[in-house]
């Protein structure tokens, strides 16, 4: 699963969407979700922060079919955890709301383990940890019990004196027919399983086909027909709003039509805008609502949203904090990529236009750290449609994980955007050029589109052709074939001028070595954000003046 603790989490992840789906979909004498979740962790693992936060969490939302082995070696990579790990991790896991087992003889105490197990199925209220203290290397007898033995192979002279040692007389890889037939049993057993749940699913659809449907879609991952009609739609005549506003009636549009769509925010729903308005909250014993209250635990959030992604292809979660939290949960959402789980990652207050609240809390470099990040779509819409475009870009991406940057402050709904465009990642706005090759490009993103559109229409009372370009992903622009991207940013036309609230760095490719990028290359400052965009010289007539000094 990844760094440590990761699995962890996420393992919390694929318990937490047991629970969920167990409420909603089980019937009296018909119990058509019915699994456990199991894990193993670490010394190393118990020491990441995210493994808490996810644990912690897990004992809130009471997960009973979550059983997770601790194997208490007392090694990590630099020697005995008695000098960085002398915590008792069995009250602390009390203290969270687990119940725990410890199976003291964990090399050879085979029956021990197995009644911890029973005992563990036993607790339906509770997750539970049960500790196995082990011999790191059982078994070699001069590198057991030691670090070095913990990253490193024990090499040929001492797998030999281990062979020996254990009295294992076969050859390196062999198999034996007693070790294999006691696995191989399990496929026959497996098949047979199968062919009981289908049956049992067969009558659960004869008596609940709405639920078999719903259900259906999840197991599968096939969107409802038509989803993306629910996608609200905006003229430039709609109210100025907060893409963070807009997002949210984004969130509970889509919550209507896809049954695996649920989510939450890292304790700032109210400010993130991520309600669901018609469901309740997730908890121990509501685990059938779809708010999921993840606290002030960004990392872990992430982390168990890829759980949840990873447990049936049309679960879609989404969680949300402030733009600049991604700092917290990077390790998360590069798992997302990683391991292709299509998370929806909602981040509000995108730039120093959330004012007063100062540069501890105002993205500069997160656009471009995001973008260089394989597999990720970063997404920073601009308006009602723009935004609407990118949820349905993160829906049908089941693979690639979306960050959607989010505004706090009210933005106009702008002519020439589009649901469409979005999918492109970078589209024409306005044009007043002919034959594609316009004196000056404009290009802006988020909330300095607006900007952007203003420089043009400036520059057009001077007898300029001026294209306006929204460059909402650069990863989808950059997917898309070098006829369409000619068409938008034609290679003779050098005159471009970008404007985004965060870094420039990274915007030489789109501008190129003779264009200008407007942005911020220093951290923020507290003040309201009208006045921070003058401070700061995102305005318009910097555009302008920009685009005076190449065409």
């Amino acid at each position: 699963t990844g760094l440590l603790g990761q699995g962890i989490a996420n393992v919390v992840g694929l318990a937490l969407a047991e629970k969920h789906l167990v409420a909603r979909f089980n019937k009296p004498n018909n119990e058509i979700v019915d699994h456990y979740t199991y894990a193993i962790l670490g010394d190393g693992c118990q020491m990441e922060g995210v493994a808490n936060e996810a644990c912690s969490l897990a004992g809130q939302c009471g997960l009973g079919k979550l059983i997770a082995f601790y194997d208490d070696n007392h090694i990590s990579l630099d020697g005995d955890t008695e000098i960085t790990f002398i915590e008792n991790v069995e009250e602390r896991f009390k203290g969270l709301g687990w119940y725990v087992i410890w199976v003291k003889n964990g090399n050879t105490g085979y029956n021990e383990i197995r009644a911890a197990i029973k005992e563990a199925k036993a607790v339906k209220d509770k997750p539970t940890l049960i500790k196995v203290t082990t011999t790191i290397g059982y078994g070699s007898p001069n590198k057991a019990n030691s670090y070095s033995v913990h990253g490193s192979a024990l090499g040929a002279k001492e797998v030999d004196a281990t062979r020996k040692n254990l009295a294992w007389p076969h050859e390196p890889f062999h198999v034996p027919e007693d070790v294999k037939g006691h696995w191989s049993r399990h496929v026959q057993q497996g098949a047979a399983l199968e062919v009981e749940w289908n049956a049992k699913f067969a009558e659960y659809e004869k008596k609940y086909k709405d639920e078999a449907a719903e259900l259906k879609l999840i197991i599968t991952g096939e969107p409802p027909a038509g989803w993306e009609k629910a996608l609200p739609t905006y003229t430039p005549e709609s109210p100025t709003d907060a893409t963070r506003n807009l997002s949210q009636q984004n969130l509970n549009a889509l919550v209507k039509v896809l049954p695996g769509f649920l989510g939450g925010s890292a304790d700032l729903a109210s400010s993130n805008m991520t309600l669901l308005k018609m469901y309740g909250n997730f908890q121990k014993d509501t685990p059938e609502e779809r708010n999921l209250r993840f606290g002030v635990r960004e990392h872990g959030m992430g982390a168990i949203c890829n759980g949840i992604a990873h447990h049936s292809p049309g679960l879609i979660p989404y969680c949300a904090t402030f733009f600049v939290f991604t700092d917290y949960m990077r390790a998360a959402i590069r798992m997302s990529a990683l391991s292709q789980a299509g998370v929806i990652y909602v981040m509000t207050h995108d730039s120093i236009g959330l004012g007063e609240d100062g540069p501890t809390h105002q993205p500069i470099e997160h656009l471009a750290s995001l973008r260089a990040m394989p597999n990720v779509f970063m997404l920073r819409p601009a308006d009602g449609n723009e935004t609407a475009g990118a949820y349905k870009v993160a829906i049908l991406n089941r693979n690639t994980p979306s960050i959607i940057a989010l505004s706090r402050q009210k933005l106009p709904q702008l002519p020439g955007t589009s649901i469409e465009g979005v999918e492109k990642g970078g589209y024409i706005i306005s044009d007043n050029s002919s034959g594609n090759n316009p004196d000056i490009i404009l290009i802006g993103t988020g909330s300095e589109l607006e900007i952007a559109a203003k420089a043009a229409d400036e520059l057009r009372k001077g007898g300029n052709a001026v294209r306006v370009v929204s460059l909402v992903s650069w990863e989808l622009f950059d997917n898309q074939s070098d006829a369409y991207k000619e068409s938008v940013l034609p290679s003779g036309v050098s005159a471009r001028v970008s404007i985004e609230a965060g870094s420039t760095f990274g915007w030489e490719k789109i501008v190129g070595s003779k264009g200008k990028a407007i942005g911020i290359d220093r951290f923020g400052a507290s003040a309201p954000a009208g006045r921070l965009y003058k401070e700061f010289g995102l305005t318009p007539e910097a555009v302008v003046a920009a685009a005076k000094e190449l065409c």
